[in-house]
């Protein structure tokens, strides 16, 4: 039985509607991808506890408004994941890569030429209807 993971994903878009991504690095899972931020859910935390504490230590922004936008359930040969993807519409402080990743501030239109894990191109297509592109 594959390993299933429950992780919080945010789109986290400034004042330009640019989304914020970060790149993977090389030993990940799905390494030297970009991805959008966030990580596990640990059992005792809610689904927005989980975000808020993953952007903190990931990128070092206190999310101020997140709001639901969509759920994913992925497939990988190796492993399960569930994203529970969240719009970060309100948050203080500068984007840092914490944990020494790449990040960039990335137009809505320009997603589509990065390449990102297969989970993430549903939430991709969503962003681009949402905010049309």
């Amino acid at each position: 039985m594959k390993k299933r993971l429950q992780v919080a994903v945010a789109i986290i878009l400034n004042n330009d509607e640019q989304v914020l991504i970060a790149r993977r690095h090389a030993h990940q899972h799905q390494g030297d991808l970009w991805e959008f931020p966030g990580g596990k859910r640990e059992a005792d935390e809610t689904r927005l506890q989980a975000l808020q504490r993953e952007i903190q230590e990931e990128v070092g922004l206190q999310v101020e408004q997140a709001d639901p936008l969509m759920q994913i359930v992925h497939d990988y040969p190796d492993l399960q994941v569930e994203l529970d993807v969240w719009l970060v519409t309100d948050f203080v402080g500068e984007a840092t890569g914490k944990e020494g990743q790449p990040l960039q501030w990335c137009a809505l239109a320009d997603l589509k030429e990065k390449e990102f894990p297969a989970a993430n191109v549903e939430i991709i297509e969503r962003l681009q209807s949402l905010y049309v592109v």
